[in-house]
Order: structure tokens, then sequence, then C-alpha cells
């Protein structure tokens, strides 16, 4: 990983670092806008996303995927150079970031198969279809209250074959334990696949409970 520093036509400090995964080189940029937050970081976790698709050599060609809270947007352009059709997602304020990046690391006839939107968990996800072949989020999973709203877009994104890769380092005072452990499990098979014991990251893969044919349960 090399990295940089200039600063943009619009005086927005920004740092520019340059990442290899699968043998696709990514030019990432984040701003120091303070209006972008926890967006404008290219987090531990969303590496170590792209790492595991680099490990387990996860091809997306042909796929529909959609990244959430996309930041940065470096999952979802890998994900792009991996052969998908890729949404990357995240607020409003955060779009110009991602637009930079995918302008920087994807060529100019993958671009066809990238689209870059707005989306409010459990606001507007009702905006998207909801068959996507893969769902993606590196470091998502970090406010408890925003656990409901993720959930619920969830669900309306993903049918019993879509596959939804989340990372986290599973920071002890944001409850990340307790949306794996007991919230997710409740609609979602949720498998822990890799481990980084060092940095404390984890990596799900996780899919859609079929519902019972059986009796409904007695309340």
């Amino acid at each position: 990983m090399e990295a940089e520093s200039y600063t943009d036509p619009a005086d927005s400090y920004i740092l520019e670092r340059n990442y290899e995964f699968c043998g696709r080189k990514l030019w990432i940029s984040q701003s120091t806008d303070s209006m972008l937050s926890s967006s404008s970081f290219i987090w531990d976790a969303g590496l170590a996303l792209c790492q595991y698709f680099e490990k387990q050599r996860i091809i997306f060609s042909g796929m529909k995927v959609i990244e959430l809270g996309a930041g940065t947007g470096i999952v979802g352009i890998l994900a792009v150079l991996l052969g998908g059709d890729v949404t990357i997602t995240d607020r409003p304020n955060v779009l110009k970031q991602i637009e930079h990046n995918v302008a920087a690391s994807i060529p100019a006839s993958f671009r066809n198969r990238v689209n870059i939107r707005a989306l409010s968990w459990g606001l507007d996800h009702t905006q998207f279809p909801t068959d996507y072949d893969f769902i993606l989020g590196g470091e998502i999973v970090y406010f408890a209250k925003t656990y409901p709203l993720l959930l619920k877009t969830l669900q309306h994104l993903s049918s019993e074959r879509t596959i939804i890769y989340l990372s986290s380092k599973m920071w002890q005072d944001f409850q990340i334990n307790s949306f794996y452990e007991e919230i997710l499990p409740k609609h979602f098979n949720c498998q822990l696949v890799n481990r980084n014991e060092e940095d404390d990251i984890n990596v799900y893969k996780v899919t859609k409970k079929i519902p019972s044919s059986g009796n409904q349960p007695v309340t």
C-alpha cells in the first residue's frame, strides 16, 4: 500500500492510498470533510473483507451486488473489478467521495456495471430490489440504534439465495456481539468465516432463514 496527500480543487484535504487485492489496483481517497464523519475513513474491517475475497478467490461475475454504508466505496469497487454489477450506497452527502474513487479505480469500460445511490436504512430501502445475489458491508455494525434499521434493510434486499458478507471490528463498547449473536440470528443464519485475532475483526457469511412450513408456534 502506498499513500500520498494532496488538496483537491475545493480545498478539501484528501489522503489517497493505493491498494491491491485479487490482482486489481485500487486508488482510494478519503476526505477530511467533517460532514462525512466516519464515512471518510478507510476502516480495517473493510480491508479485511477485501482480503477475505482475495483469500477465498471469490468472483462476482454476472452477480447482482449491493454494498451498504460504503464510505469510501472500497469494497464495492473491488466487487466491480471482480465482475459484479454493483450498486454502491451510503448517505447522500457521501456519494461525491464514492464517485471520486470509482472514477479513479474503475476503468471507463467497466463503469456501466456500477451504480452509486443514496440509501438510508429502514427509510427508503423499499426503493431497491429484493433479489441481490450478494450484499456487502464492511464496518457498518457499530451503532446500536441503527441495528433495527439495518436488519429491516437486509430483510428487504435479500432472498433466500442471497449471500451477505459483513465484516466488523468487535468493539466492546458498541454491543456488536449482540447484533451477530442475538439480533441477526432471529431472521438469518450467521456463520463466522474468518477471524483476525490481532485486529479483533470478524467476517461473517449470512443467509436468510427459510420460513417454517409447519404449524405456527404457540404464543
